[in-house]
């Protein structure tokens, strides 16, 4: 069999063979395809794609809402931040501006100390 070369009459039967063997498939997958058991395989793999692609879309719906949700706590604790700092820029300033008062009557009491003590030497002197 090694020297064997198909002649072109076999190749022909081969061919022809061949294309019985396509049509007989064809004609199987056509009788399935009308076929009540197929028909309701099909259908339930179909509902069952749809359910899958409906989960998959909650999920991926439930996975945007809770980013939008982190998002919004964040912006939310971030505003927060800003109004606790500027609460306590304010606070400070205050305590600063409080620090100034205290100082300047500081020095408006001792300058009166020194006045009175400057007044009761010059009554001494005469």
């Amino acid at each position: 069999m090694k020297d064997y070369e198909p002649n072109f009459a076999d190749r022909q039967k081969q061919a022809a063979e061949a294309r019985q063997a396509q049509l007989k498939k064809a004609q199987l997958k056509a009788a399935a395809a009308n076929d009540p058991e197929a028909l309701a395989r099909q259908a339930e793999r179909r509902a069952n794609a749809e359910a899958r692609e409906r989960r998959i879309a909650e999920r991926k719906a439930l996975k945007i809402r809770e980013k939008e949700e982190a998002l919004a706590q964040a912006a939310a604790k971030a505003e927060e931040d800003a109004r606790q700092k500027e609460r306590e820029a304010a606070l400070r300033a205050s305590e600063l501006a409080q620090q100034k008062q205290r100082a300047i009557e500081r020095e408006k009491e001792a300058k009166a100390e020194r006045d009175r003590r400057y007044a009761a030497r010059k009554a001494r002197k005469k």
